[in-house]
């Protein structure tokens, strides 16, 4: 079992994020210890660490909760749970993944774009400097 320092410094969340995403719903509260000190399982590390990865795709805190408002349904069905029992659930989280996997496309579109680009300004500049100095000095 882990302590919140130790699932911060797993995760890149602080303590006070981790906190609130309890308080929100995001993150379900873990067990506590005498005292009533937080404390953490791998596997719900490994969840806080799925719900880092959903953030930094760009899903709103809305989002995620939604998202994984079922838990891990990928476990459960590879656990033998039946499909059909999460058919909304893999339609909804589809249609969420789709539409950031459409806005991924259109910024790694732009950002090849702008390394063409900066790659073309530095080819030129490179030029100018080479003949610049192949210019012989009076």
């Amino acid at each position: 079992m882990l302590t919140i320092s130790q699932v911060s410094e797993r995760t890149g969340l602080t303590p006070y994020t981790l906190r609130y995403y309890e308080k929100i719903g995001v993150l379900k509260s873990p067990s506590r210890k005498e005292g009533g000190a937080r404390s953490y399982s791998e596997s719900e590390v490994s969840y806080i660490q799925c719900l880092t990865n959903l953030k930094k795709i760009g899903l709103s805190l809305e989002e995620i909760t939604e998202f994984t408002r079922d838990g891990c349904v990928m476990e459960k069905i590879e656990l033998g749970e039946d499909p059909t029992k999460y058919t909304q659930t893999l339609d909804k989280r589809t249609e969420i993944l789709s539409k950031y996997l459409m806005d991924l496309e259109a910024k790694q579109q732009e950002l090849d774009h702008m390394i063409t680009l900066t790659k073309e300004k530095l080819a030129g500049y490179f030029e100018l400097s080479k003949e610049r100095n192949e210019i012989p000095m009076k």
